[in-house]
């Protein structure tokens, strides 16, 4: 199969053997891929990957012996793929299971190939309403919510989403969904008045934010939101991070402590 292959450096080939089906996991063949900014930085070193590259996918079930009520089904996937058998998943966490393999991140290839495999309990069927395009955003904006299922928001939190690329725009709409005032800061402001109708805010510059948020989501991509954030925060306030970028990074661990923390 035809399959883009981070090796080094990235390069397309035509020769990949297709994954093997087994009783645990499903034959997908892929028909929407996804590109992330975590893919950008794997491609510069982050996680040390190498292989198939891609974690947003929809596709159509082709290969399911054991469990034949999922041939043919379109479907969308889970991308952490755990052991089961760890402390760690035994106490219901198993998206951070340190045994876990990642779809085209870490252990797994992924979706930018013509089939891809994942394991059963990582499948979800797509209803006929949505479209192969819009169930191509299911990954990034499950990212999103789960931010709500971590985090409590009430009305009356004031937040702020740093960088407005796809997912801090999903995060953004995500969030007003609670009730909470919502800012968005990014470089795009021109492009995204359309939030104004869903009832966010638009920032350009960080000058032009009051700081003392309750909660802020970076989002940005870059080393540098971190810092940002830890800017805008109130005391005692929240810091999401759903950033991802290769390298190591140095903050003022003090302003945090002094600032955050207490």
């Amino acid at each position: 199969m035809q399959a883009i292959v981070l090796d080094q450096y990235v390069q397309l080939k035509k020769d990949v053997a297709p994954p093997d089906a087994c009783s645990q996991e499903a034959i997908i063949r892929v028909r929407r891929a996804g590109i992330c900014s975590t893919d950008i930085e794997l491609c510069k070193g982050y996680m040390g990957y190498a292989g198939i590259l891609g974690h947003e996918f929809m596709g159509i079930v082709e290969q399911a012996e054991p469990h034949p009520e999922w041939l043919g089904q379109r479907v969308v996937g889970e991308i952490n793929a755990a052991c089961h058998q760890c402390q760690t998943c035994h106490a219901g966490r198993p998206t951070h299971c340190p045994h876990r393999t990642v779809l085209g991140i870490s252990g797994r290839d992924g979706s930018f190939a013509e089939y891809l495999c994942l394991p059963y309990e990582n499948l979800y069927s797509l209803p006929s309403t949505f479209t192969d395009d819009e169930a191509l955003f299911i990954e990034p904006l499950a990212a999103a919510c789960e931010i709500t299922q971590q985090v409590n928001i009430s009305p009356d939190d004031r937040v702020i989403v740093i960088g407005d690329g796809k997912l801090g725009l999903l995060c953004a709409q995500v969030l007003r969904l609670t009730g909470c005032s919502v800012t968005l800061l990014g470089h795009h402001a021109e492009r995204n008045t359309w939030l104004a109708e869903r009832g966010i805010l638009i920032a350009s510059t960080p000058e032009s934010l009051k700081p003392g948020a309750d909660i802020v989501v970076e989002a940005t991509g870059t080393s540098k939101g971190f810092a940002l954030a830890s800017a805008l925060v109130r005391p005692r306030g929240s810091i999401i991070l759903k950033s991802t970028y290769q390298g190591s990074r140095t903050f003022d661990m003090a302003k945090i402590v002094s600032s955050v923390s207490q």
